[in-house]
């Protein structure tokens, strides 16, 4: 059994990979992780052979981690997965390969072995991330922009009189500042997608992922994959090799 964590801005994200099936853990917010936490999650599980790790929020919550699960099984193997210029079938379009977020590596790596190319994979989280791989696996590049969260808070915190509610509203034109705000964020998101897909021939499957992948998928003008466990399914590839 090996154990697969991606460590994202706001939420741990976990699994394990148990006879050739992922099982997808219950998510941990990054903003309440302790050593208890950690631990209720884990301590059932049988003893992993491997911990394949990808961490994109702070230093400290990963020594965090990797301290539980030393604490736990002190001989396990421990792989802090990076982003490479050249593996799985994927070519990194970077000119420093290391500096593409390792979540959108893993998300494009598992695109790559679970899904017919050419793709578009947009994760939909704290940032919302677009990434094109062609035919042959070759990154094309991608765009970043603010998740839906975050542009809601921009404007929270960069206005006097705008209030950001957290209540779901109808989609489309509004009459009341909390819709605007709403309807607003999710027309950038959309638009954003949509206008790259513009560009791109018609066969290019839209993979979504992240935690407003459900949300953004349900406007788009196509059907997209939503595949919530991308990442971690790209954890699992580089974990079993």
């Amino acid at each position: 059994m090996n154990l697969l964590i991606d460590m994202g801005n706001t939420r741990l994200k976990w699994g394990v990979m148990l006879d050739g099936r992922l099982i997808p853990g219950r998510a941990l917010d990054n903003s309440s992780l302790n050593r208890h936490e950690l631990v209720e999650a884990w301590k059932a599980h049988p003893i992993p052979k491997r911990l394949a790790i990808a961490c994109v929020s702070a230093t400290s919550l990963l020594e965090l981690v990797v301290a539980v699960a030393v604490e736990l099984w002190p001989n396990l193997e421990i792989i802090r997965v990076k982003s490479q210029a050249q593996a799985f079938g994927v070519c990194n379009a970077y000119q420093q390969p290391e500096k593409l977020g390792v979540d959108r590596w893993l998300a494009i790596v598992a695109a790559r072995y679970y899904y017919r190319m050419p793709a578009c994979i947009v994760d939909c989280g704290t940032a919302i991330t677009v990434d094109l791989i062609d035919i042959k696996g070759h990154h094309q590049g991608g765009l970043i922009s603010p998740g839906l969260t975050l542009m809601r808070k921009s404007l929270a915190e960069g206005t006097e009189a705008l209030q950001v509610s957290e209540t779901d509203y109808i989609f489309g034109l509004a009459n009341s500042t909390g819709a605007a705000i709403y309807s607003g964020t999710l027309s950038a998101a959309v638009g954003l997608i949509e206008h790259v897909l513009a560009k791109q021939p018609d066969n290019v499957q839209l993979i979504l992922t992240g935690g407003d992948a459900g949300l953004i998928g349900r406007h788009l003008k196509g059907k997209p994959v939503i595949d919530a466990d991308l990442v971690l399914r790209g954890l699992a590839i580089v974990a079993q090799s």
